[in-house]
């Protein structure tokens, strides 16, 4: 006679929707044993078992750990919308005499994609942490496939905005379930290993964007000129949903809610009203519409602290919950990616005008100029996580003293001798740049996001990547449009040497606040 615990109960029966079907663990008082996983019953009233509601308690949701074949997989998921961020910076010119864009078009093409990605990042992450990361992740790989497919095969300048748009809004579906999925399904020394290599992957995808590019423009694969740029993300993106159909465990928040729209549209106009105006202002010759944009931008933001604050207050899900900022390491750590991220976006951006335009290197040669730039990051961030693990945050600190040292080699060597730069003669101000740019971007993600609670790793995530891409949206836009302010005036020089001045500023800034992090980063 098996024991009690395994004999089924009497009367169980599967009647799904009844009212009194119960997903429990239960304790049959006659023979104590316990009924381990969710069982489904049918209990008559006159016959139901004695159960107090003390017996009770809800399944625990199932936590699944990444596998470092799903690592591998999201990771490749990120590094095609941070690699598209730069890449169409050295096809601009093969774009411009195919399509006949003109300065206007050409600013949107590159900066559409920026704006539309940094607009819909929290959306994005909060819809991951309601619907499933794993699905949002899918769904925002086989979009960024289909919108890179149209930007590869656009007939004309505007088609291409537009392509380039909606590729953006898809990339903002893809990048918050990264790091989402990452905190979500990893913990201790796993977790900070991967936020330490996503950090290297999304700042090695900049430099080799510009890299790739310029490679790709000048090869002209079966004619296709700068659509390669585009057209090379396809084949990676099918292999990435594949991958993480097999590798990439579904998992959402345990509590999930619903959209905030009205802070969801109070978001979008701030940044548009910051960002379009900051981007195209140049080009159009600064029309009232853009200074009326500017000067919707600060009640826009008031307005949506407003309304975040009251929601969250009320007991509703904000799109960002303010109090994230509550925790001290997010606060601080958004703090130094602000003027990091900034910096870092406007660097890459005049460096690719300089190379190609001011130096007039071949699309190739431009990309080898990078190489040393590439090899330091890439070494950084590989010794990065064994480096936090011994020194903590002076780590960050180290890198905000030697990256604006190769600032300085840099503006010496732009201002010494301009026409005779050369991949030799950038080698040493690159690899230091390179360097200490890895110092500090690897673990900075690991900082903001180490003690975000679990269930809200989509909307923290969310608001990392939204610093991160608004941070170098805004970069280029107002350094950027400095430098290209300046260059008929003084000179392409002279305009380079301010904005690397400006670039010592924010390195201050900082070095200043990377000492007020916690030494301890375990």
């Amino acid at each position: 006679m098996p024991p009690a615990c395994a004999r089924r109960a009497p009367g169980a029966t599967l009647v799904p929707g009844s009212r009194y079907n119960r997903i429990t663990r239960l304790w049959y008082q006659g023979g104590n044993c316990r009924i381990v996983g969710p069982v489904t019953q049918q209990l008559e009233r006159p016959q139901a078992l004695p159960i107090s509601s003390s017996h009770l308690t809800t399944a625990a949701p199932v936590r699944h750990t990444l596998t470092t074949a799903g690592l591998v997989t999201v990771l490749l998921g990120a590094f095609l919308p941070m690699l598209d961020f730069f890449i169409v910076n050295v096809a601009l010119p093969s774009i411009d005499h195919q399509l006949s864009a003109g300065p206007a078009v050409l600013e949107l093409i590159a900066a559409g994609y920026g704006i539309a990605f940094a607009v819909l990042l929290v959306l994005g992450g909060r819809l991951g942490d309601s619907l499933g990361r794993r699905k949002l992740f899918l769904i925002g790989v086989t979009a960024f496939a289909l919108t890179s497919l149209a930007c590869g095969l656009a007939p004309t300048a505007w088609t291409l905005v537009a392509a380039r748009v909606a590729q953006g809004a898809s990339a903002a579906l893809l990048v918050p379930q990264v790091l989402a999925i990452i905190t979500a399904t990893t913990e201790g020394a796993h977790r900070a290993r991967a936020l330490s290599i996503y950090g290297a992957v999304g700042g090695i995808s900049v430099v080799i964007g510009q890299v790739l590019g310029g490679m790709l423009v000048q090869a002209d694969l079966l004619g296709s000129s700068w659509r390669s740029v585009f057209l090379l993300n396809v084949p990676f993106a099918v292999a990435t949903v594949l991958l993480a159909l097999r590798f990439v465990p579904e998992n959402r928040s345990a509590a999930p809610s619903r959209v905030d729209l009205p802070g969801t549209a109070l978001l979008s106009v701030a940044l548009l009203s910051l960002f379009v105006p900051l981007m195209e202002g140049r080009a159009v010759g600064w029309p009232l519409w853009t200074w009326l944009l500017l000067a919707l931008f600060p009640f826009a933001a008031w307005a949506f602290v407003v309304v975040e604050r009251r929601t969250e207050q009320a007991g509703g899900s904000p799109l960002v919950p303010l109090s994230l900022l509550r925790i001290p390491d997010m606060r601080r750590g958004l703090g130094i990616a602000v003027p990091y991220f900034t910096n870092f976006g406007a660097f890459m951006f005049i460096l690719a005008i300089t190379l190609q335009q001011g130096l007039q290197l071949s699309p190739v040669n431009a990309g080898l100029a990078l190489v040393p730039l590439a090899v330091g990051y890439f070494a950084s961030s590989l010794a990065g996580p064994r480096l936090i693990g011994r020194f903590g945050s002076r780590v960050i600190t180290a890198g905000s003293l030697i990256n604006p040292l190769g600032t300085v080699v840099l503006l010496v060597t732009v201002l010494t001798d301009f026409h005779g730069l050369s991949v030799l003669t950038l080698l040493p101000g690159m690899a230091l740049t390179g360097l200490g740019n890895g110092l500090i971007g690897t673990p900075l993600f690991r900082v903001v996001l180490a003690k975000v609670p679990l269930e809200r790793a989509g909307v923290g995530s969310g608001v990392l990547a939204t610093t991160q891409q608004s941070s170098l949206a805004l970069g280029v836009a107002t350094l950027g449009t400095l430098f290209l302010t300046l260059v008929p005036s003084i000179g392409m020089a002279h305009g380079l040497a301010v904005v690397l001045g400006i670039e010592l500023v924010g390195a201050v800034v900082i070095t200043y606040l990377s000492t007020r992090l916690p030494r301890s980063m375990n």
